[in-house]
């Protein structure tokens, strides 16, 4: 096996805060980031965070670096304020406009199991 600087747990974690596809993910942060008075490119639209996000969910796990580690830290945890309780108990909640949004610009759509 090869060697890997992420805890099992974090990987976990991560990996059920983070209930979207890379794709899914860059599909919403090129839509919510769209406007008419924006003059990002679609591909850059949104979040940073968002496409650390997606840029991890494309690697595997021995090619992540200490700047992945921190950012999946940085998802799990704000995933789990936003939703509270532990990662692996969240059930599909509808919540409002705002809330889903922040949760989903970091990859995690509160309405899917």
């Amino acid at each position: 096996m090869a060697e890997t600087i992420v805890d099992d747990l974090l990987w976990e974690n991560f990996h059920r805060a983070v209930n979207m596809t890379s794709r899914e993910l860059r599909d919403w942060l090129s839509v919510q980031g769209a406007g008419e008075e924006t003059e990002t490119e679609p591909d850059h639209a949104g979040p940073e965070l968002g496409h650390r996000v997606a840029d991890i969910l494309g690697k595997r796990r021995a090619d992540l670096t200490p700047d992945d580690v921190e950012a999946m830290r940085r998802v799990v945890n704000k995933v789990t304020d936003l939703r509270g309780g532990d990662v692996g108990e969240w059930e599909p909640t509808a919540g409002d406009d705002r809330w889903r949004r922040r949760l989903m610009n970091v990859g995690h759509d509160p309405l899917k199991p």
